[in-house]
């Protein structure tokens, strides 16, 4: 799997004065266009939208300060349709318009080309199950908040805050599928996973109870589920097991991601510096 994301970068490279075609790069990368996505994003800590535009204005910037071609020229070749989008692109990466940058031979902001390598670290076994399962409703309290790629959230801090106690009880008392209990769920995340974009955020539970008045469904479609379970310090452990998900199982198991909501059910211990947690992923099976 990191051999073929690695062959799609080098393509990224090849084509920075063209139009990247993200199919293209799923298809050398042997995968869907979701789950490169999913995968890029949690293995290079940004979009794959993003690195394409940093690499291209970061490409874009050694031509300027080169000086062989006018600004307009520059802007054309890396797929801009005016010297205005140019530059308002081009002061977002680098501080500075490319005018400016050629006449004072400014310091530019420079993206590095990424390549993925497998490290073994003698890690603990990952403990997780594949299960199929019917279609299911989730029933909850939902929000749309933007996605935030580090650090806490604090959209859904304050929206979880905001929810009367009874209310998580009750919905709790109607829980009668597993995952068991209130759960936190995130679905509707744009394709480019780029930092602020929305996603819709649930407090709920999965049953088969006709939904309270004031609640949201969701309903989730019969399909396969990642099961993957982890102790430890909070949030720590569930930041690791995130992060271990998409960059040890993902890339050594014939599975890759695909759309649906991702699932998270937490049991803090007493004090609050401890928790169990399961997370469910819905995946398929590779193809060949």
């Amino acid at each position: 799997m990191l051999d073929r994301l690695n062959q799609a970068l080098e393509h990224i490279e090849r084509h920075l004065d063209q139009r990247v075609d993200v199919a293209e790069l799923a298809r050398i990368a042997a995968t869907s266009e979701y789950h490169l996505r999913r995968m890029f994003s949690a293995l290079a800590g940004l979009p794959l939208s993003e690195y394409v535009r940093r690499r291209r204005l970061t490409v874009a910037g050694a031509a300027v300060l080169a000086g062989r071609e006018s600004l307009l020229d520059v802007a054309v070749r890396y797929g801009y349709g005016s010297g205005e989008a140019f530059g308002r692109a081009f002061r977002a990466v680098h501080g500075v318009g490319p005018g400016e940058a050629r006449r004072s031979g400014a310091a530019l902001v420079s993206q590095p080309r990424l390549s993925f390598r497998l490290t073994v670290e003698g890690s603990s076994s990952m403990r997780y199950r594949v299960v199929d399962r019917p279609d299911f409703d989730v029933v909850g309290l939902k929000a749309r908040v933007p996605l935030v790629h580090s650090g806490p959230n604090q959209a859904i801090v304050d929206f979880v805050r905001g929810i009367d106690p009874q209310v998580l009880e009750r919905l709790e008392r109607l829980s009668d599928a597993d995952p068991r209990g209130v759960l936190s769920v995130c679905d509707g995340l744009d394709p480019s996973r780029a930092e602020g974009t929305g996603l819709d955020y649930y407090q709920g539970v999965i049953t088969s109870a006709p939904a309270p008045e004031g609640t949201t469904v969701l309903s989730v479609p019969a399909g396969t589920w990642a099961v993957f379970t982890t102790s430890g310090p909070a949030p720590q452990a569930i930041q690791e097991l995130w992060r271990d998900v998409f960059t040890q199982w993902f890339p050594a198991n014939p599975y890759r991601g695909r759309p649906g909501p991702e699932i998270l059910r937490t049991r803090p211990s007493p004090d609050g510096t401890e928790a169990d947690a399961e997370l469910w992923l819905p995946v398929e099976r590779e193809q060949g």
